[in-house]
């Protein structure tokens, strides 16, 4: 019978992801002139799993790289040769050439092998040069595992190594490590070798017989489809227990009580499996943040700068889907605060700051949204020369206008105030995508900077995307739903606080004139309220303005499910997505930024007639 092992090629491929960010993780926080035997034996076991399943699969490419760097790290851990700064950097490189080759296999093309036989030849020139005197005391030491057992460890994973490889045995294995300690143990004492007993023994109290089980069963590996699925269907049954509600309030005598309690039991039950299905999408932020000490490393020292970085609060949760999207916006703020932010140790030094900067990558929930913060201890921004490129650039500024729209001209497509185009920054490429991902995943960011102490970068950003706090409105006959991430307040305005300009509606108030989008007109609906003074204004601030929205009255606010147009029907200027209601009827859920689209401010000379 023959087995099929392409099957098993996506757990390969994530479990070898985790033993790369591991090895990666461990060779940025080692100290070079004290390292942790148990960093450098941790290190060593995700070189020796990857190479092991590798084999098995018949990955070539990645068997020869990790078999080189298993035998480097073999003699960093056994103390036979000084583990340095330059190997260290090999060694993360080394992991890049990894990841860049565990790709190509995911993607079925063809591996880099020239990168592969560069490194191999780097690692063994490090190898030849750390190992001159030492081969006397090798020539007495067992055989190591890296260069025993190769012909078949495809299928073993190194199990049957030398006793000094126990520990590495009982951690990486899959099964009940009993067996394979006895073995060995009497190979060693039919052979002669002194003392085998201590090596067996160091491995019991590391793995016991049953801690294998415990492990195995601690997490399982679940396509994201089909928890995705299941969401789905936890949204139609919210959706369902609302309409059950809204019977049950119907129904009159003695059974009324009794149905009224078990749809309260019923809400409750739903609720809790609401909250469940959804901490499955739910993963720590450090699964992003976890990347940035290795940006943080190679861009300062490219730069020539001296930066820490301090991650906190990398335990707050967020939806799986939004992790995916943030890569990109963060690496991009992250080497910005380095590059921009940061200033050199001589002018730090100068300025009285410690040479080397800070910073710092933040996580925090407040509400249902989650703040993201990327902040520095360096120059801030520079308001001056923000406003001479937006001259140049011929953008619409003035002189006087406040801080906060100051620091978003910085957004606007080709802007940068680099003094040289470098291959870090300068082309003012960057910052306008940053924007526009992160607003296509329903955030909005803000800046915060002081001259000479720093800068703030705020993420605001919904905790998932399948479910959504809104304010159910009502205008004419229809409902919709503004996101409560958008809305400042709502009101009924007076008839002085209304103006009309080159008949454009402009509402006066906080002592500033805001454009108004009568929803009514924009959505063409017969039946509403057209005057504003009787009905209700709410105001909205989107990544692009302030506006105020007409409709008719505020029915209250709801999580809804956020159900996809554009899947089911097509995409509609305005809008973000539609959910049902508890009496079955759609509702249509705005979009800030593109409502924002439909208002404008007459220009200033005009608001002053």
């Amino acid at each position: 019978m023959s087995i099929d092992v392409g099957q098993f090629h996506t757990v390969f491929f994530d479990e070898s992801d985790e033993h790369l960010q591991e090895m990666e993780r461990i060779l940025l926080e080692i100290d070079v002139s004290a390292p942790d035997d148990e960093e450098l034996n941790s290190i060593f076991r995700a070189a020796h799993s990857i190479k092991g399943g590798s084999g098995i699969f018949g990955f070539d490419a990645l068997t020869r790289l990790t078999h080189v760097m298993e035998n480097l790290l073999d003699q960093a851990r056994k103390h036979l040769m000084p583990l340095t700064t330059e190997s260290v950097d090999l060694l993360l490189s080394s992991t890049d050439v990894l990841k860049e080759t565990l790709e190509a296999y995911k993607a079925g093309t063809d591996t880099p092998d020239d990168n592969i036989s560069a490194r191999i030849a780097e690692l063994e020139t490090v190898l030849g040069s750390g190992s001159q005197g030492e081969n006397s005391s090798q020539a007495s030491q067992p055989a190591a595992s890296s260069e025993s057992g190769d012909d078949g460890e495809g299928f073993d994973f190194g199990f049957f190594d030398d006793e000094d490889e126990l520990p590495v045995v009982a951690e990486s294995a899959d099964e009940t490590p009993s067996a394979n300690t006895t073995d060995v143990a009497a190979d060693a004492k039919a052979s002669g070798q002194p003392d085998p007993v201590p090596a067996a023994v160091a491995v019991k109290p590391k793995v016991p017989a049953k801690a294998s089980p415990a492990k195995e069963n601690a997490s399982i590996r679940v396509d994201t489809t089909k928890i995705d699925g299941l969401v789905n269907l936890v949204g139609e049954l919210v959706i369902t227990q609302s309409m059950l509600s809204m019977v049950g309030s119907e129904v009159d005598g003695q059974a009324s009580d009794r149905l009224q309690h078990v749809i309260t039991e019923l809400q409750r039950n739903t609720r809790e499996i609401q909250e469940s299905v959804m901490s499955m999408r739910m993963l720590p932020v450090n699964m992003t943040f976890s990347r940035f000490p290795r940006v943080v490393r190679d861009l300062s020292k490219k730069l020539g700068k001296q930066v820490n970085l301090v991650m906190e609060g990398e335990h707050t949760e967020i939806d799986k889907s939004l992790i995916e999207k943030l890569v990109d916006p963060l690496t991009h703020l992250v080497r910005n605060s380095i590059d921009h932010g940061v200033e050199s140790p001589e002018v730090r030094k100068a300025a009285g700051k410690p040479e080397a900067g800070t910073v710092t990558l933040s996580a925090e929930q407040k509400g249902g949204n989650i703040v993201i913060g990327i902040t520095d201890d360096g120059a801030g921004l520079n308001r001056e020369r923000i406003l001479d490129k937006a001259r140049q650039n011929g953008l619409p500024f003035s002189d006087d206008m406040p801080d906060s729209d100051v620091w978003n001209l910085i957004f606007e497509p080709g802007f940068s105030t680099a003094a040289e185009v470098t291959d870090v920054s300068g082309r003012g490429v960057g910052m306008d995508v940053v924007r526009r991902n992160i607003e296509s995943i329903g955030g909005r960011i803000e800046i915060i900077s002081k001259t000479g102490e720093g800068s703030g970068f705020y993420i605001q950003l919904p905790l998932t995307l399948a479910i959504l706090d809104g304010m159910c409105v009502k205008v004419g006959s229809r409902i919709f739903v503004i996101p409560l991430l958008n809305i400042i307040e709502s009101f009924q305005p007076k008839p002085n606080e209304l103006k009309n300009i080159r008949n454009e509606k402009l509402l006066w108030i906080r002592e500033q004139y805001w454009p108004m989008v009568a929803l009514h007109q924009m959505m063409d609906i017969d039946d509403a309220v057209t005057s504003a003074t009787q009905g209700i204004v709410v105001l909205v601030e989107s990544s692009k303005k302030r506006y105020g929205i007409q409709v008719d009255s505020i029915l209250g606010q709801q999580q809804v499910v956020i159900k996809s147009l554009e899947r089911h029907y097509r995409k509609i200027p305005g809008l973000a997505g539609a959910t049902i209601m508890g009496d079955g009827t759609v509702a249509m859920i705005l979009d800030a930024d593109a409502v924002a689209e439909h208002c404008q401010l007459p220009a200033e000379e005009e608001l002053c007639v």
